[in-house]
């Protein structure tokens, strides 16, 4: 006997487990292939050949005041997931909306870090050091603003339809995402910033 489905999934069968099991197995990947780069400035950290030194760069207290933002987005990106679940729409438009902020605020931050290095006469050029710390921040800023790219792709169908079950498994994702790069940014942090300092 075969069974209707209901137009909003059970999160625990059909599409919507299969999607986020599919979104699980992407982050896992992206995690090995940032692993990799973390690997790499890990190993050339200290490759400054007389130039710029992680002591000379980063600023712990600013550092601090940008894990706190990531944080902050990380908790309203959570906050919008729920709210998608019980189906409430202007709470997941505003806590999104807020996460988007938080985002450019990150992105902001990470780009007065870069241009305190430029001024310096400096580039990704000049060192080993340098050269791994700009792919690796880079990168993870890359991921901030596919990110915040994919905030806005899904709060204009949200607008016009609502909460539907495709929306809810693009939204869970996006989600999902968000917390993922929450975990990059707390590893980041503490191996390169506060180790880097002290």
């Amino acid at each position: 006997m075969t069974v209707a489905h209901e137009d909003y999934p059970d999160t625990h069968h059909d599409d919507y487990s299969k999607t986020t099991f599919g979104f699980w197995v992407y982050l896992l990947t992206d995690f090995m292939f940032l692993g990799t780069i973390f690997a790499a400035y890990a190993v050339l950290n200290e490759s400054t050949f007389g130039g710029l030194t992680p002591r000379d760069i980063f600023s712990l207290p600013f550092s601090t005041i940008q894990m706190l933002v990531m944080l902050s987005s990380a908790f309203t990106a959570g906050i919008a997931g729920a709210c998608a679940h019980r189906k409430r729409k202007g709470g997941v438009i505003c806590f999104f909306s807020l996460t988007f902020l938080l985002g450019l605020i990150f992105l902001g931050m990470m780009g007065h870090e870069f241009s305190h290095i430029f001024d310096a006469g400096y580039s990704w050029k000049s060192t080993a050091f340098l050269s791994m710390y700009f792919t690796l921040i880079g990168m993870f800023g890359l991921h901030v603003i596919f990110a915040l790219l994919w905030v806005i792709v899904l709060m204009i169908p949200l607008f016009k339809q609502g909460i539907t079950a495709v929306s809810l498994k693009r939204l869970t994702c996006l989600r999902m995402f968000w917390q993922f790069i929450n975990v990059i940014w707390v590893l980041i942090f503490t191996f390169v910033y506060v180790l880097g300092v002290i």
